[in-house]
């Protein structure tokens, strides 16, 4: 093979200075293309006899190789497969250098005129690719003894082509064939990258250019291509020292031992290993020819560790998923090197590809991430037993994003903490017949589920509520729905798996309804049972079964106050009201094959009165506290005002995975908390300037809030509708129950107004503002108040079961009341006027346009329009401040009507009022009046009480009352 010239060019080109510096001389345009055509024939020349020498490669070895490694190997090892690709290696050199070689040859002259256009700069990149594929094939091959094999098996052919194979090389001696073999395949290749590297440097005092670049590249390929084949001895040196065993478990293509410990004087602690191998890939440690293998993307290394003892003055700590190992060195520089080896190894595992070089300039380093996407297969005891997990993991313990998987189908996808479940999860765990899953999405602490959860069993069971320590703990919705008519629900609070405490329990099975206290899955203390039949009992239970006295209302509304059996049949002394007022006082009992007997007295006298205020006798009245109820939903909110509205402590609450909604970081601008970042900060302090502690400005915000999807008091919100339905609705829709019900919306919106002060105050402490714009509390507290802020924003999410209540329990009234509206509808104007003894100058008659075939004493509907109106809009709201307002309005519109008539300004005085107000009631027809007046009663701000809309409220009343008892007077 021809060897360029013209080695002594650059000095041709330099002088010295005095200084003793290097300068250039001024080298003229005909001396330099002459010069930079001589380099072009030397490198046609050498890659000329370059593809001659890879053509006999190519007939004479490669071709032979592959033919003899088609003999299928008794070992097992795929050297086909391994010489395959090296005969595609091979010729991948070939094509790119040919093709580089017919460039040049083709335009010889062009390069005078611009050496950019020299195909080593071109083409840089594919030849650097093509050379370390080939020396990557090449060292796998010989790593796996490859060439050793192919020369036994035709020894006979290798004898007869011997003198070829010397001349490739140069040489005349007696290297063994799987030597030569070695050298025939390697040295051109690195003979020609030198040539490369030296023809760049001798081009670059030619041209005012830069080849720094391309001649490091090329520099750096053949410091890897002596690396590769270091690496590669090593490794076959080792396999060749070690048992059958140990290489079988440990010997493949790409493996390449970087250092071991026999080479220096290393100790393991504990002591049960002699001996550490380190590869490229593993770490492994040796008991005799038992290895124990650590993949090095799960290996992390610990410098930071303090001498144990004398002995052992210098350590490195060893971590891996289920174990700690200590290495201990005598001499320091033993310990820096296998640190600096160790870490940089890892950092190309987990990058997924070595450095190039293989070890890179010296003293350049960079440590592997802490935290990377690792895979392990856990193997000692503990909850990972047998699982793999793949995901982030951080110093030997899952932690970020990850999935665990079991062999029997168990897995759990989300995310970890210190290598403990911890934030949202998906776990899923097959039941015995392994058909079907319980599926667990939930927020996890310390590997336990933890927060709001939703879980779907394997019996089709669904639970929606909040966990603690793995168990269902707190509030939450358990259901099952297997067919239509076979269906149960309960809704309520649980402790340590068990339904305890206050809660709802529906069955379709029995038809009935539940509500009240549980202890370890049984109603246990007072309770209310509703019936589909319309029946409904108050009593104490104890493990399921009914003790002691209790109340029960019949379907036709008869009253038994007394004892029952377990049974809930009557069984004992007590007192039975029937619906017409009758009382029967005495012993009861009652059978199925008997029917109900009893030994008592019956009275046919009783208070009229009193017989309907027990008709309406309210369950639950002073019974359950309603602080207690579902105090389980508010204890979550609070936790999480006292965790300072982190979003971990959110995330959990809230019930959904936070980080991955674009939707909440949005909602996030109407959460007055601590945030993570300035920008959230930012956003919440403009939204505060603009807030004014009035009651618009409020109610406005509190809209917002709580149309808000995914806002913290919005979610509240929603859970006190899930369990006020669950409570009132369908069976719960029994007038008996109103007072529970009412009471409850009261404290709804006193509990709601205090969280959402807290907010307003850690916001503006956070903020630096005084904490109510500069109103102390009693000021506040009088124009801003539940009632006049909390109250109109979520009645309309509670009004429908709510007022159903308020109707059945003044149905009785509102039926006798809207009788009499539909006999004074009967009457015309003036009639009804004169029925109600308005005075006749107060008649608005006058302004009243009649047709010709009319007069005032047929007109019907056409007095007080402007106030008739008005007073319809009473069901137009469902605010009882603004229904007051509609009745203010009312009377103001009445008076003005009065004032038109009289030509002067007249203040009605009672007298006047209450007739005309009837006038008005009776001609709106407003048909649940007497519901609307006691749900305004119930509901109103108590400031109100004693002023002018109380006064006309109880004026309303009275029309009310009045119309009931003028149909009776009219029509007798």
């Amino acid at each position: 093979m021809s060897r360029p010239s013209g080695t002594s060019l650059p000095r041709r080109l330099a002088r010295r200075d005095p200084s003793g510096k290097d300068v250039k001389r001024p080298i003229d345009e005909s001396t330099m293309k002459n010069m930079i055509l001589t380099e072009t024939e030397n490198l046609l020349r050498s890659e000329e006899d370059f593809l001659s020498s890879l053509s006999q490669i190519n007939t004479v070895v490669l071709s032979r190789l592959l033919q003899v490694t088609d003999v299928p190997d008794p070992s097992g090892n795929d050297y086909l497969t391994l010489m395959k690709l090296l005969n595609e290696r091979f010729h991948g050199v070939w094509d790119v250098t040919a093709g580089c070689f017919q460039t040049l040859k083709e335009s010889p002259g062009r390069l005078a005129g611009d050496i950019q256009d020299l195909y080593l700069l071109t083409e840089e990149a594919r030849l650097l690719q093509a050379y370390r594929g080939y020396v990557s094939a090449f060292t796998d091959f010989l790593v796996m003894k490859g060439f050793e094999k192919s020369a036994k098996r035709s020894s006979s052919y290798w004898k007869e082509n011997r003198k070829l194979l010397l001349q490739l090389i140069g040489e005349q001696s007696e290297t063994p064939v799987h030597v030569l073999l070695q050298r025939v395949l390697m040295e051109p290749f690195r003979n020609h990258v030198q040539q490369y590297s030296l023809l760049l440097s001798r081009l670059t005092p030619l041209k005012d250019v830069s080849l720094a670049d391309s001649i490091a590249a090329f520099e750096r390929l053949q410091t890897f291509i002596s690396q590769a084949l270091d690496e590669a001895s090593q490794t076959k040196l080792l396999w060749s020292s070690m048992s059958s065993k140990l290489v079988v478990a440990l010997c493949t293509p790409d493996r390449r031992l970087q250092e071991d410990s026999k080479n220096t004087a290393v100790t393991v602690t504990p002591g049960r290993y002699d001996r550490v191998l380190l590869f490229n890939d593993l770490l492994v440690f040796l008991q005799r020819n038992d290895p124990h293998i650590c993949d090095l993307q799960t290996v992390w290394v610990d410098t930071t560790t303090r001498q144990k003892s004398e002995l052992s003055s210098h350590l490195l700590r060893i971590v891996t998923p289920e174990e700690e190992l200590f290495l201990s060195m005598r001499e320091q520089q033993h310990q820096v090197l296998w640190s600096w080896k160790m870490n940089q190894l890892i950092r190309q595992r987990v990058e997924g590809a070595r450095d190039f070089p293989l070890w890179g300039k010296a003293g350049e380093s960079s440590d592997p991430p802490t935290s990377r996407l690792s895979k392990y297969s856990y193997r000692g005891e503990g909850r990972f037993k047998n699982a793999v997990y793949e995901g982030d993991m951080s110093w030997g313990k899952p932690h970020g994003k990850g999935t665990l998987k079991w062999p029997n189908g168990s897995n759990h996808v989300g995310d970890f903490k210190y290598g403990q479940e911890d934030g949202f999860g998906i776990c899923l765990i097959p039941d015995a017949s392994g058909d079907r899953y319980d599926c667990y999405k939930s927020h996890w602490r310390n590997g336990a589920m933890h927060g709001y959860g939703i879980c779907e069993y394997a019996d089709e069971s669904v639970y929606k509520g909040y966990f603690k320590d793995g168990m269902r703990h707190g509030f939450g919705v358990l259901e099952k729905r297997e067919s239509t008519t076979t269906s149960w629900k309960y809704t309520g609070n649980w402790e340590r798996d068990q339904r305890s405490g206050y809660g709802v329990w529906e069955s379709s099975d029995n038809s009935e309804r539940h509500i009240g206290m549980w202890q370890e899955n049984q109603r246990h203390g007072l309770g209310i049972v509703l019936l589909n039949t319309g029946a409904c009992y108050q009593g104490v239970f104890n493990a399921n079964k009914l003790v002691g006295p209790g109340v029960l209302i019949t379907e036709d509304n008869s009253m038994y106050e007394g004892e029952f059996t377990e049974e809930c049949l009557l069984s004992g002394k007590g007192k039975l009201t029937f619906a017409n007022g009758f009382t029967l006082v005495g012993t009861f009992s009652k059978t199925a094959q008997s029917g109900l007997q009893t030994h008592g007295v019956l009275s046919t006298v009783g208070g009229f009165q009193d017989e309907i205020l027990k008709k309406k006798f309210q369950f639950g009245a002073g019974s359950f506290p309603v602080e207690e109820r579902w105090q389980a939903i508010i204890e979550q909110f609070q936790k999480f005002l006292e965790s300072g509205c982190k979003r971990d402590t959110e995330e959990s609450f809230l019930g959904f995975h936070v980080k991955s909604s674009k939707k909440m970081q949005k909602s996030q601008e109407y959460l007055f908390c601590q945030r993570d970042n300035k920008k959230d900060s930012g956003q919440i302090e403009d939204i505060m300037k603009e807030l004014r502690l009035e009651s618009e400005s409020l109610h406005s915000y509190l809209e917002k809030v709580f149309n808000t999807s995914h806002h913290p008091l919005k979610k509240m919100v929603k859970l006190l509708v899930v369990v006020f339905q669950a409570t009132y609705s369908g069976l719960g829709a029994n007038l008996h129950l109103l007072s529970m019900a009412q009471e409850e919306i009261k404290y709804y919106a006193k509990k709601l107004w205090e969280l959402f002060r807290a907010l307003l105050a850690m916001s503006a402490e956070k903020s630096g503002r005084a904490v109510y714009g500069g109103r102390d509390d009693d000021e506040m507290s009088e124009d801003l108040n539940p009632y006049t802020t909390i109250l109109p924003t979520i009645l309309p999410r509670f009004h429908p079961d709510l007022f159903m209540l308020y109707m059945l329990y003044r149905q009785q009234e509102d039926a006798l009341y809207w009788q009499g509206i539909v006999r004074l509808g009967h009457l015309t104007d003036t009639k009804l006027l004169e029925f109600l003894d308005v005075q006749k100058q107060l008649w608005p008659l006058k302004d009243v346009k009649l047709t010709a075939n009319q007069r005032y004493s047929i007109v019907r509907h056409k007095c007080f329009q402007s106030a008739i109106e008005c007073l319809q809009k009473i069901i137009s709201t469902v605010d009882p401040k603004e229904k007051l307002e509609i009745i203010l309005k009312t009377y103001q519109e009445i008076e003005k009507t009065v004032s038109q008539v009289l030509s002067k300004d007249y203040k009605l005085p009672m007298d006047d009022l209450l007739p005309l107000l009837i006038y008005v009631v009776s001609r709106a027809g407003i048909q649940h009046l007497g519901a609307e007046i006691h749900f305004i009663q119930d509901l109103m701000d108590p400031s109100n009480r004693g002023g002018m809309n109380d006064f006309l409220l109880t004026a309303l009343e009275s029309c009310y009352e009045h119309i009931q008892k003028e149909e009776v007077r009219l029509f007798k």
